[in-house]
């Protein structure tokens, strides 16, 4: 069954993607025209906004799991909406794509984010030192 959604995810940066990706065993595949999912749509869960059937399995580049080759992977797509970016598309029904990126892809987005924070901070002349909290969470401290 094909079960493509969005992740809610404001991606500008590729080489921030690439980054958020290795920390978490994935990879980003620059210039991967398709990505891996079911392969056809069935009609039982709705397609993402602003995008057709013919969308679904094609993109700019790909993310994938480390040393899983059958793995579903995600497709890393321009917005639609007319806004800088990419939108990143996925068939959320393989169970492989679901651990590596986390609930509702959570370790995805938090390794995004991250990622992001951690470069804006080098660019403005931080020092940046990640600290892992008990809870999972990641507390970021700044100093100049």
């Amino acid at each position: 069954m094909s079960h493509v959604a969005t992740i809610d995810i404001n991606v500008t940066d590729l080489g921030v993607l690439a980054e958020a990706c290795q920390r978490i065993g994935l990879e980003l595949i620059l210039n991967q025209k398709t990505y891996k999912w079911y392969g056809r749509h069935v009609g039982d869960y709705p397609i993402p906004e602003g995008f057709t059937i013919a969308d679904l399995g094609n993109c700019e580049h790909a993310i994938r799991v480390k040393g899983d080759k059958n793995a579903y992977e995600v497709g890393v797509v321009k917005r639609r909406d007319g806004k800088p970016g990419y939108t990143l598309l996925w068939d959320f029904f393989d169970e492989r794509i679901v651990q590596a990126l986390g609930s509702e892809a959570g370790r995805l987005k938090q390794s995004y984010a991250i990622t992001a924070a951690q470069a804006q901070a080098v660019k403005q002349g931080f020092r940046c030192v990640e600290q892992k909290q008990a809870n999972g969470s990641v507390r970021l401290v700044l100093t100049k």
